[in-house]
C-alpha cells in the first residue's frame, strides 16, 4: 500500500493538474533539520560533516523490534556495496525508551557496523516526519532535501516475509540517483515497522502549536 500522501498527489494531479501534487511532495518529504548527535560510540556527529558527500542515508532504528532487526543485514549489505561511493549510511534512533546503553546491546547484538545516533528529544525525526521503523531516507547533505523515503525492499511486512526480495526501493533509488535521475515516489510504497510515538516535550511543543 503506497503511502496515504502519495495517493493524494495523484488524485490532485488528475484533478487539478500536475503542480497540485507538489505541496504533498513537499509535506511528505520534508527537509532534515540541522543535527548535532551523539552515536553509541559516544562520538558526537553533526550533519555539516557529512555535506562533502553525494548522499547520507538514513535508517530509522528501534531496539527491540522485529522488522526493524530484519532489515539491519540488508541495509548493511548496501553499505558494503556502496563502499567505494562517496555516500555515507546511518541509523537513527527515535524512541524515548532507549537509552544509549539499550541502544549499544542491540549494536552488539546484531552486529551493527555504522553510527545509530540517538535522537534524544526526537526533534530530527519531527523533522524528517518519521513514522515507522525501518524507514529510510537518502538525503542531500548540502541542501538537507530528502530524495526518497520508503522502505529498503519488500522483503519483510506485517503478516509476510519473503527468503528474497522481489523489490529493492532502496538500491533502485540509489542507482537513479547516482545517473543524474529523479525517483518516482508514486511507485513506492510505505513502510512496515514498528510505530513511532513521539512524547519529548520539546516535540510535544511543536505539536501544539
Amino acid at each position: 500500500m503506497r503511502h496515504p500522501c502519495v495517493w493524494k498527489r495523484v488524485v490532485l494531479a488528475l484533478l487539478l493538474g500536475s503542480g497540485a501534487g507538489s505541496a504533498c511532495a513537499d509535506e511528505y518529504l520534508r527537509d532534515i533539520r540541522h543535527f548535532s548527535l551523539m552515536d553509541q560510540m559516544m562520538i558526537n556527529h553533526t550533519l555539516s560533516e557529512y555535506e562533502d558527500r553525494d548522499y547520507l542515508v538514513v535508517y530509522i532504528q528501534g531496539s527491540g523490534c522485529p522488522i526493524a532487526r530484519n532489515s539491519v543485514p540488508a541495509y548493511q549489505q548496501l553499505q558494503d556495496d556502496y563502499r567505494g561511493r562517496n555516500i555515507a549510511f546511518v541509523m537513527l534512533n527515535v524512541f524515548v525508551q532507549d537509552d544509549m546503553h539499550r541502544i549499544q546491546k542491540e549494536v552488539e547484538m546484531y552486529d551493527i557496523r555504522m553510527p545509530v545516533l540517538k535522537d534524544e528529544d526526537q526533534t530530527v525525526a519531527w523533522s524528517l516526519g518519521v513514522e515507522r521503523t525501518a524507514e529510510v531516507f537518502i538525503i542531500e547533505p548540502r541542501t538537507r532535501e530528502v530524495l526518497f523515503r520508503g522502505p529498503i525492499s519488500d522483503q519483510f511486512s506485517y503478516e509476510v516475509r519473503h527468503q528474497q526480495a522481489r523489490e529493492e526501493y532502496l538500491a533502485d533509488a540509489l542507482q537513479i540517483l547516482y545517473a543524474g535521475g529523479e525517483v518516482d515516489m508514486s511507485a513506492v510504497p510505505e513502510t512496515s515497522g514498528c510505530l513511532v510515538g513521539y512524547f519529548h516535550p520539546r516535540v510535544m511543543a511543536l505539536k501544539a502549536r
